[in-house]
């Protein structure tokens, strides 16, 4: 077997199935240039539409994007309106391109928190791309880790106070039932770019066994160059047979190309 054959052998082999990634720094960019922080967001767009693009084509069997968290709704009020705001324009606009792409799209998060618009601007898109057999794109939008394994944590609860569940039958794989995004494989890879090194209360039961990888670089700055780094370095950590990093990242960016 060739160098260039054994790493493409490697790279298949060790992709992961699920990605993740926490968006962060479209604030600080915005602010390193003078502008007010919904520019950063408004930026941060470009990247989602790059990263989901080259996910989609590399054959990456969900992606899911922090878009908005339950802690979100802390920040200013003005902020929050203009999320509101730019949430609906997107997805108005991009939805059409998802379906297009065979990308099934899905909210995971506590939606009830949204007004009845944004509601229904969700159910549509939900709705439109349901039947896509391509990636599953997940945007987690007033989201949290604890909040997941709460609500699961109910419904099990209220089966039980119904009497069809015995308290003994509880167990991981049942509660993995419940949790949101329960019919698609856990995460294999979690991205955080803009510096910082922590969970941020983000699917925290799914990443049990998660790589996680963690990049300085800003997310409006964050494309298909970055996000093969970070897919290169999965499959390197994962099963490298004596090549490095940098070839796998090179047969990953050409392999994408030729898609």
């Amino acid at each position: 077997m060739t160098l260039p054959d054994a790493i493409s052998e490697i790279a298949n082999q060790s992709m992961p199935k699920h990605v993740a990634i926490i968006m962060d720094g479209n604030g600080r960019w915005a602010q390193q240039r003078g502008k007010i922080r919904v520019a950063g967001h408004k930026a941060g767009v470009a990247s989602v539409r790059q990263v989901v693009s080259i996910a989609s084509r590399m054959g990456i069997k969900a992606l899911t994007l922090f878009a908005f968290s339950s802690e979100n709704w802390r920040r200013p009020e003005s902020e929050v309106s203009a999320l509101m705001e730019l949430f609906m324009f997107v997805l108005g606009r991009e939805v059409r391109k998802l379906h297009d792409g065979n990308i099934r799209l899905r909210v995971i998060g506590n939606i009830h928190g949204f007004s009845e618009r944004l509601q229904k601007k969700i159910h549509d898109a939900e709705a439109l791309t349901a039947n896509n057999t391509g990636m599953t794109l997940n945007i987690a939008a007033n989201y949290g880790g604890q909040w997941d394994i709460v609500q699961a944590c109910q419904q099990i609860a209220e089966k039980v106070a119904q009497g069809g569940l015995l308290p003994e039958q509880i167990d991981e794989s049942l509660l993995s039932q419940h949790l949101s995004m329960a019919d698609i494989p856990d995460v294999d890879l979690l991205i955080r770019t803009g510096g910082d090194h922590r969970i941020s209360n983000f699917l925290l039961w799914q990443i049990a066994y998660a790589e996680l990888f963690f990049t300085p670089v800003l997310w409006p700055d964050f494309g298909e160059d970055q996000f093969m780094e970070a897919i290169a370095s999965f499959v390197s950590r994962e099963r490298r047979f004596g090549c490095t990093g940098d070839q796998i990242k090179e047969w990953l960016v050409s392999s994408a190309k030729n898609v």
